[in-house]
């Protein structure tokens, strides 16, 4: 079933924006949406689409400001997300061996399909890789956050995370022509957990040493203590930047 729009004044209140910033914006095309009948309205899944967008350019600083925002889109405590909960030992693999882009997309989905909470790991790889024809996942700092372009809930039991950790960086199709060795699996059920996965996994990516700790890592439990532990970190006011 689709959502109803959002106009002008809905959509500030999301954004923590006056309505005549989101206008100006809109006007600028900075922001996805539609005229009607003078006004703008925006599409529930075009503006999560924005916002995803915004999460994959952003900085440190930026990553904060939108955090914010997407706290708020999805009416969620920040808090109770748990990245760690998400992600079962055997969702990882360390060391990962896979080396062509479509070996690496099959074989994460094969992990996670080993939880019993991804039920058809041929329909979510298909869909990775789509998302990823459409626009790499792949960052300058050597991680690719793959996900489907949308969720995929008629064969996931719940919201899902696979972790792979590769000895030899890969070319994964980084626009900057960075290579690629750690790679996530976003499995979401919705469009707002998946936002409040990617923008949290994002800003531990950008704050913290999590991700040269995780490269030394040796076996799945160590990287998943590793994410435990940095995770905890983050989710302490007093160390956020």
């Amino acid at each position: 079933m689709s959502t109803p729009d959002l106009d002008e004044d809905q959509l500030a209140a999301y954004l923590h924006l006056t309505p005549q910033k989101v206008r100006r914006l809109a006007d600028r095309g900075k922001i996805p949406g539609r005229r009607v009948g003078g006004s703008w309205r925006f599409s529930e899944a075009e503006i999560h689409s924005w916002l995803e967008d915004r999460i994959g350019a952003s900085d440190s600083e930026e990553l904060s400001k939108v955090q914010q925002v997407v706290d708020r889109w999805s009416a969620q405590d920040p808090d109770s997300l748990c990245l760690s909960d998400l992600l079962p030992m055997e969702a990882i693999e360390v060391p990962f061996l896979a080396r062509t882009r479509g070996s690496v997309v099959r074989r994460i989905c094969s992990l996670a399909a080993s939880t019993g909470l991804l039920w058809d790991s041929d329909r979510m790889a298909e869909a990775v890789l789509a998302r990823e024809d459409l626009h790499p996942t792949a960052l300058d700092n050597g991680v690719a956050l793959l996900h489907p372009r949308r969720p995929q809930t008629s064969i996931l039991g719940g919201p899902l995370l696979a972790l792979a950790v590769s000895p030899q960086p890969i070319p994964f199709g980084n626009k900057s022509g960075h290579l690629t060795d750690v790679f996530f699996l976003i499995c979401s059920t919705d469009d707002r957990v998946h936002l409040q996965v990617l923008a949290k996994i994002s800003r531990l990516l950008a704050n913290t040493d999590f991700l040269d700790e995780l490269r030394v890592c040796d076996d799945p439990k160590a990287a998943w203590r590793l994410l435990d532990k940095h995770e905890q970190l983050l989710d302490q006011p007093e160390v956020q930047k």
